[in-house]
């Protein structure tokens, strides 16, 4: 990696028909000390464009941020990959095979190419470090050997804090604790983005903001996105957010992606009884508020899934094929750079849900 100074952009990037991501079949697993294995990631695929905003949504414990953690290696030691594929294109066309890379590989990949935005800003930091100390640090191991200035340091994390709204000569002087948890979480956004990676995975960057602070994250990532044109993936259960932040959405429950589309497709029309429960559970925007409807039951536990599809126990549309039958995804209308609407049910046909989610321009 040359000195942060020569670090650049994204935004003037072509569109591109070559996916940055390509995801197969990716099975992610975890050890347990009294259930043997469990697969909290089960046979995920999806592509990921240049310059597109992928948004996971779905209830606690249906997998995003595991399938997250395991798109750039960060599974915990019970955690393991067993099958499936993690395909990344660089800006040069190269093709890296994720799961192939060795430490030393993977460690450069990391932040220079793919980078993630944790979700409990506070545990992300070293409490006993400056700001501009861990800035620093993250810097000079990527400086391929190069012993980057202090100048150098200082200017190339003065303009990602500036880029998020921040004023340098507080933060980098600061501590962790002596910030709020809006500044935490945006200082986090802009040590990701320091050596400029192409891929940004957000785990549930908002959770525990209040509204106004949620705002200004929101802000910040749309305008970054504009300007430095990297691809995000955008994991959250604020339908909200993904409406706003999102090209794309995925829905995911139990472990699989079982509805895919445009934020339009999905909110204007989803086809999965899941996705349109999630949806009809959210206030509209507009009118009188109608009686919302919960979804009922609980996620099933994935140590223990029903056979056929896993969300029949819930499902007011489930037939008796439902409870052999667990449906891959099913196309529903194609589209290019992977805004296809698909969605895993064998009655996508019968369902349907239009809810005018805020920030959802449908």
């Amino acid at each position: 990696m040359a000195a942060p100074a020569m670090s650049t952009t994204h935004a003037s990037s072509p569109a591109s028909e070559t996916p940055i991501l390509s995801v197969r079949d990716l099975v992610v697993r975890y050890r347990t000390s009294n259930k043997g294995h469990v697969d909290a990631v089960r046979g995920v695929s999806f592509d990921l464009y240049p310059n597109q905003s992928l948004a996971l949504v779905g209830e606690s414990g249906c997998g995003k941020t595991t399938l997250g953690l395991g798109l750039l290696r960060l599974l915990p030691r019970l955690g393991s990959v067993p099958s499936g594929s993690i395909d990344y294109t660089d800006g040069q066309g190269k093709h890296v095979d994720v799961l192939k890379l060795n430490r030393q590989a993977l460690r450069r990949w990391r932040w220079e190419e793919g980078a993630m935005v944790f979700q409990g800003a506070m545990n992300a930091f070293n409490p006993v470090l400056k700001i501009g100390e861990q800035m620093g640090d993250t810097i000079k191991a990527h400086a391929d050997g190069r012993k980057p200035s202090q100048q150098e340091i200082t200017d190339r994390s003065s303009e990602m804090l500036r880029g998020v709204r921040l004023e340098p000569k507080r933060v980098l002087d600061s501590y962790p604790h002596e910030l709020s948890g809006g500044m935490r979480q945006r200082i986090l956004i802009a040590m990701a983005l320091l050596l400029d990676p192409r891929l940004l995975v957000l785990d549930e960057p908002t959770t525990a903001l209040d509204i106004l602070t949620q705002r200004a994250i929101v802000d910040v990532l749309a305008e970054l996105r504009a300007e430095r044109g990297f691809a995000m993936i955008f994991i959250t259960h604020d339908l909200s957010l993904a409406a706003e932040l999102a090209d794309r959405v995925a829905t995911m429950y139990a472990g699989r992606i079982i509805e895919t589309g445009s934020v339009r497709d999905i909110f204007n029309d989803a086809h999965h009884p899941y996705t349109a429960g999630l949806i009809n559970a959210v206030p509209p925007v507009r009118g009188e508020l109608p009686t919302l409807a919960s979804i009922p039951g609980s996620p099933p536990s994935l140590a223990k899934l029903p056979t056929g599809c896993a969300f029949r126990d819930r499902c007011q549309y489930a037939v008796d094929a439902c409870a052999t039958t667990d449906p891959p995804l099913d196309l529903i209308e194609e589209r290019p750079l992977g805004l296809s609407h698909t969605a895993a049910c064998l009655r996508w046909q019968d369902v349907h849900s239009s809810r005018e989610v805020v920030g959802a321009d449908v």
